[in-house]
């Protein structure tokens, strides 16, 4: 599989895990946390919360910054602001009537007897 290097697509997938999900909620809440305290918010082990912070770093959603031996993570606003403008681009498309009559005509299914 090819790697991916669309900044959209990173960010989606970034995102698109439980566990990330959760971190990046608890960081939208609280601003800025310790490494050390997502064990306890998302129910996983200290190397699974390593690996998905890092996930979160390579993806473009938080920043680091260590702290003597901590490291305290936060929200970049440029992720979020990314985001937004993608989701504010998908939109439904209006549907003509005479269009939507069209589609939802069917026609009936006549099975040939032997």
């Amino acid at each position: 599989m090819k790697r991916q290097t669309d900044p959209d697509i990173l960010l989606l997938q970034g995102a698109a895990d439980p566990t990330r999900l959760a971190i990046l909620r608890r960081l939208s809440s609280e601003g800025e946390v310790c490494a050390c305290e997502f064990t306890s918010c998302c129910g996983v082990s200290q190397p699974t919360t390593s690996h998905h912070l890092k996930v979160l770093r390579e993806t473009g959603w938080v920043d680091a910054e260590r702290r003597g031996s901590w490291v305290y993570y936060s929200l970049r606003p440029a992720a979020v602001a990314s985001l937004r403008a993608l989701v504010g681009t998908i939109e439904p498309v209006a549907v003509s009537p005479v269009r939507a009559t069209t589609a939802s005509r069917r026609l009936s299914v006549v099975q040939a007897t032997a």
